[in-house]
């Protein structure tokens, strides 16, 4: 670790409270004017640092940072089986999963003939990619995922199993169960889905969209194979002024809700949650449940779909008005698929398009 990571780190831990030179010099085991030029540089890179009379430095960031080395270390140390996992930490990118294609496009195959992942396959296969701010964030349809800087956090995770994806359906599911996972944790709080990877909290009285997940596979045209995902997932932690305006009714915040359930000293906690560790959390939960049973983490994603019994518009090709329809969600297949009642009493079995839900407490 450089000095200047080890100073970043000090001044975090030390709270908010002052840190001299001096007593940074000697942990660090280098000379005054090293700290001083570590503190130029991180100031440099954006780190609020602020000299005190008495000669001392403090982090005002609230501890709020991170680098691609305390990352590592975050999730390495929290998911040790994960410890070798290519992990990279990025301040700005134009979007995480641009980011990963651009990986697995300039690395080569992913495969050996037989299947096997080659030396590329196993370097990229639960590869996590963080970003604080993104310029292009996406979402599913093309839609813009609005990525503000210090204000969410942005990861994509790179997923190539032996043998490739034969089941691609559920991967999105699944990834929406390990983030309701990581904020239950983290922020005790209970996040419910709407179908299919939308994850919402409650603002305010209402539920309102707080993580986005993406996921897009990557096919080998020779072999007809889906050799790996990407899965992309946007959370938006704190409110910020880039959800003024329309979208200050859609959108939800994981802090505020978190907030709005605790006092005192949790709520004191829930606003202690780092973006690198939340970031963290939701990568190894994600790696994580992939080798789960799938029939349990399914019989999980069903528990936390709000829409079940629900009345719903159903939008089965988005932007034509013509083809929406209204019926009752009742169920989720094994394969992730929202089962559906029309009024007629027959049954539809959804895989695509999307459905909302007409609610007063509930914002689409």
């Amino acid at each position: 670790m450089t000095t200047k990571d080890k100073v970043l780190e000090k001044l975090a831990s030390a709270g908010g409270k002052p840190v001299s030179g001096e007593i940074l010099a000697s942990e660090c085991d280098v000379s005054r004017a090293a700290i001083w030029k570590a503190v130029s540089a991180l100031r440099d890179k954006g780190f609020s640092i602020e000299g005190t009379p008495n000669g001392g430095y403090v982090l005002a960031d609230g501890g709020d940072f991170c680098t691609p080395e305390l990352f590592h270390k975050t999730f390495a140390c929290e998911f040790p089986e994960y410890a070798e996992n290519f992990t990279e930490w990025l301040a700005e990118t134009d979007s995480t999963m641009t980011y990963a294609k651009r990986l697995l496009s300039e690395c080569g195959n992913l495969r050996a003939a037989d299947g096997t992942l080659t030396q590329a396959g196993k370097k990229y296969h639960g590869a996590v990619i963080v970003a604080e701010s993104q310029t292009a964030g996406r979402g599913r349809l093309g839609r813009t995922f609005v990525s503000p800087d210090k204000t969410g956090i942005y990861l994509s995770v790179i997923y190539a199993p032996s043998g490739g994806i034969t089941q691609p359906a559920p991967i999105t599911a699944f990834a929406a169960v390990a983030v309701c996972r990581a904020i239950n944790k983290l922020y005790g709080i209970n996040p419910s889905i709407k179908w299919i990877n939308d994850i919402f909290v409650e603002n305010g009285g209402k539920r309102k969209k707080a993580v986005g997940i993406l996921t897009e596979g990557v096919t080998n045209f020779e072999t007809q194979r889906i050799e790996s995902a990407i899965i992309g997932i946007g959370l938006n932690i704190k409110p910020s002024k880039e959800f003024s305006g329309e979208l200050d009714d859609i959108v939800g915040f994981i802090e505020s809700a978190a907030n709005c359930n605790a006092s005192g000293a949790n709520a004191k906690v829930s606003s202690a949650v780092t973006r690198c560790r939340l970031a963290a959390e939701v990568a190894g939960q994600l790696l994580r449940i992939y080798n789960e049973p799938p029939e349990k983490v399914m019989d999980e994603y069903k528990r936390l779909v709000f829409l079940i019994g629900e009345e719903v518009e159903v939008h089965p090709i988005i932007g034509d008005e013509k083809s929406v329809y209204t019926a009752t969600a009742i169920d989720i297949d094994e394969n992730a698929s929202l089962v559906v009642r029309l009024k007629d009493g027959t049954t539809r079995k959804l895989s695509s398009g999307e459905v909302s839900l007409k609610s007063a407490n509930f914002t689409k």
